[in-house]
């Protein structure tokens, strides 16, 4: 294993290979390193481990073709030094060190910098292609003022927008490129151990009322173990992924646990993935390996919509090799995962490849999954226990699919309770709870927020399900939280966006998520209106939706309502649930504007 002393003398090979016009080589996907399955005290040590070995990261461009192979050892090295110059500048341990999230060397070398350097990284979005410049500052700025980091780090490509955040934030702002020309003195650095915070991951959802899970090196190497032994990981096995670092399911999914159970990843970036996504599958269809992928529902939708009716789809794709394809980060439509099925199989896609999973951060990742080739389950629920009401009303029965999420992970437990917390039984719904040693320690800085989710141990997932012969079904939120296209959106940021418009105020609005006829998940606005005019009202309409995608980049169902309409608690404050069930079932008539 290099040493820390010979980390600025070392070259890139894959970039000597490139300047000399030859063709770059991936990283191997077995070598003669036995895998471990994440049993390290710390993530340093599971890097240290893996940089023994030839394998490692590997990045593509839009088209999938490779330009940069990222062997683990050169990421160690990498990471090394950036250790000692985080040290030099000042660095100490606890800092917080917040790193805008994007897919390449440059951010996992740092990453891995701020863990050796006993500093916690803090992942940060990048900008989505909604929401304007000025909304992703404001994002920035208030998740720098939630981590209290000492230093930002973004690339230069977003050096305006990101500067322009750390300081609003008094944070010293700094891009990647230019801080690794820096001088890296050698130095002892800190001697971790597993109960120190490994990293802080916040939600990809609110801008305003942000989140961050504190998550220990014991924490995350449990859950990194979970993964490598539920879905059986062994030699010939190589990860394909997308998935954006920032969110739990890239970031511990496809990019720590890889590390921890000693796999090559070849990586798209996020945005390549959005403009060409069959550039996905031929990724997969090119690895030698048998191959581990993940994706939520709408990464599969998008292919197989883009797909089409195209004939010669055996002759461009090769999906026979796709041993896990994995499914999370939203709610699993069984309809869309067979039109993929459907469009693939001619590829030779096996639809008992699917593995079913259910998590979320404040696990750090992992609570269930399927086990591998069991394929997607679905039990059929009469929509009315769906939402707590009578089964036996006099209405037409209407069933739901649901989708096994598969069994509770190495060390993990899950339990189904009544809202005051007595357990039920099989086959009732109630709320999720989970206990293992991956629960997180709590919300950083946030006292209040964690004791309302946790209690003795567990953890109040906020979801609602069933546990069937040990398995357990998802089927949906009790807490508020919006997804679509397996990004969290909060809906108190939906509801702050429509108080800025001018007579909207705190209470006026209600956020939710609604399911529309195609099965997809969509944010509805209910919003109080005191104007009679049919066509102010229209104007109005038309304002609140489009303000509402300014700041979140969502499109969204807005209903005008009367003044008066939305359900409270008994405390008084709104009750989204209450004010979602009244309007499904029509007791919440909006008021009829012309289109």
């Amino acid at each position: 294993m290099p040493s820390v002393h010979q980390v600025e003398s070392t070259a890139s090979t894959a970039y000597d290979k490139a300047s000399k016009g030859q063709s770059l080589v991936p990283t191997p996907t077995d070598d003669a390193l036995p895998r471990r399955m994440a049993d390290f005290a710390t993530m340093g040590e599971a890097l240290d481990y893996v940089a023994q070995s030839a394998r490692g990261f590997n990045f593509h461009d839009a088209r999938g073709t490779l330009v940069r192979p990222y062997p683990y050892a050169e990421l160690r090295e990498d990471a090394l030094a950036n250790a000692h110059r985080l040290i030099a500048a000042g660095v100490r341990p606890g800092d917080r060190i917040a790193l805008v999230a994007e897919t390449g060397p440059d951010f996992a070398a740092m990453f891995f910098g701020a863990v050796y350097a006993g500093a916690w990284p803090v992942p940060l979005p990048l900008p989505t292609s909604f929401g304007g410049r000025e909304s992703y500052i404001d994002q920035l700025a208030v998740q720098l003022a939630s981590s209290d980091p000492k230093m930002l780090f973004y690339p230069a490509e977003l050096a305006s927008m990101a500067a322009a955040a750390a300081e609003a934030g008094k944070v010293e702002g700094l891009v990647y490129e230019e801080f690794v020309t820096r001088d890296a003195p050698a130095g002892p650095l800190p001697q971790a151990n597993s109960d120190d915070i490994a990293y802080l991951q916040y939600s990809s959802g609110s801008t305003r009322f942000p989140h961050g899970v504190v998550i220990t090196h014991r924490q995350l190497l449990e859950n990194l173990a979970a993964h490598g032994h539920g879905m059986h990981i062994a030699d010939g096995d190589r990860c394909v992924s997308w998935l954006p670092w920032y969110h739990d399911m890239g970031l511990v999914g496809c990019m720590l646990s890889p590390i921890a159970n000693q796999v090559s990843t070849d990586y798209l970036k996020t945005e390549d993935f959005a403009r060409r996504p069959l550039a996905w599958l031929d990724l997969i269809t090119r690895n030698p390996g048998k191959t581990l992928s993940y994706s939520p529902t709408f990464g599969y939708d998008i292919c197989a919509r883009r797909i089409g009716s195209q004939s010669d789809v055996a002759g461009r794709f090769d999906l026979s090799r796709w041993r896990l394809a994995g499914n999370g980060a939203d709610m699993i439509r069984p309809d869309v995962m067979q039109a993929f099925v459907d469009a693939f199989a001619p590829a030779g896609f096996d639809a008992h490849a699917f593995t079913p999973s259910y998590g979320l951060a404040e696990a750090t990742l992992a609570v269930s999954l399927m086990p591998p080739g069991e394929g997607i389950v679905v039990e059929l629920v009469e929509e009315t226990q769906l939402s707590g009401g009578d089964v036996h009303a006099h209405r037409p029965q209407r069933y739901r699919a649901i989708v096994n999420c598969g069994k509770p992970v190495r060390g993990m437990k899950i339990e189904i309770r009544e809202e005051d917390g007595t357990p039920l039984p099989e086959k009732a719904i109630g709320k999720v709870w989970c206990a293992g040693g991956s629960v997180m320690v709590g919300y950083f800085r946030d006292d209040e927020a964690t004791e309302a989710c946790m209690k003795d141990g567990w953890l109040d997932t906020g979801d609602m399900g069933y546990m069937s012969d040990g398995y357990i079904y998802i089927v949906g939120r009790a807490k508020d939280m919006i997804i679509v296209n397996g990004r969290n959106h909060w809906p108190q940021d939906i509801e702050w966006a429509v108080e800025q418009l001018p007579g909207f105020k705190a209470g006026d609005i209600a956020a939710f998520a609604i399911t529309t006829p195609g099965g997809e998940e969509t944010p509805a606005v209910l919003v109080q209106c005191r104007t009679s005019d049919q066509a102010e009202r229209a104007r109005l309409r038309d304002l609140i939706r489009e303000k509402v995608r300014s700041i979140t980049g969502m499109n969204c169902v807005v209903e005008l309502v009367p003044p008066r309409t939305l359900p409270r608690t008994s405390s008084g404050k709104l009750s989204r649930a209450k004010a979602r069930t009244l309007y499904l079932s029509g007791e919440i008539q909006p008021y009829d504007i012309a289109a």
